[in-house]
């Protein structure tokens, strides 16, 4: 079971290389680490789990965070209408975005980054990515072209930028961290998915 100290943390160089393709269909070692990114994401929902092994919660996480440089993440996240998304994305490639940007007006988080950094990161409002999906009841990977805005984009291309070896705070504005373009405006969410 993995816990939040086995999430590597920004000031680790590993977390700046580049992911490999995975070769279809996954073998039983990008089966098990990507169930286990799930299973950190599923546990960090429970309260009794997270007080019992000092979890961080989350919604997102990619294999790089654990030190396997792979290009899988998970999602679980509830999105701005509460419609819940528990995605295992496998090769994910964006093949086209929205001109709007949108940003979350607290600031993104991240487990990697254990402190609070201040600033807008603003991402497409919209995308389409080509993916595999994992379905963790049957085990099926699936190809997929994925049509999705708003919150849910914008943790995936959170997660996605992982597998780039790229963090949030790179996005962010150097001289002027709550710099707004014209082109993008702040997307409200409900509170309980902040900082996850």
């Amino acid at each position: 079971m993995l816990l939040y100290k086995d999430i590597i943390k920004d000031d680790n160089p590993i977390l700046r290389n580049k992911s490999k393709h995975i070769s279809l269909p996954p073998d039983k070692s990008d089966i098990d680490t990507i169930k286990s990114l799930n299973e950190y994401l599923v546990n960090s929902y429970d309260d009794e789990m997270v007080q019992k092994y000092d979890l961080r919660p989350g919604i997102g996480l990619a294999a790089p965070q654990i030190g396997v440089l792979k290009n899988m993440f998970v999602l679980l996240l509830k999105d701005e209408n509460n419609n819940v998304f528990n995605l295992g994305v496998i090769n994910p490639k964006i093949i086209s975005h929205s001109e709007e940007k949108t940003f979350l007006p607290e600031g993104e988080g991240c487990l990697s980054v254990d402190r609070t950094i201040e600033g807008f990161v603003h991402r497409y409002k919209r995308i389409k990515a080509k993916v595999h999906l994992y379905d963790f009841n049957t085990d099926i990977v699936k190809e997929e072209t994925l049509k999705i805005e708003n919150f849910l984009a914008i943790v995936f291309q959170h997660e996605y930028d992982h597998l780039s070896g790229i963090l949030f705070y790179d996005h962010i504005d150097k001289n002027n961290p709550y710099y707004i373009p014209d082109n993008s405006q702040p997307l409200k969410i409900a509170l309980e998915n902040e900082e996850k």
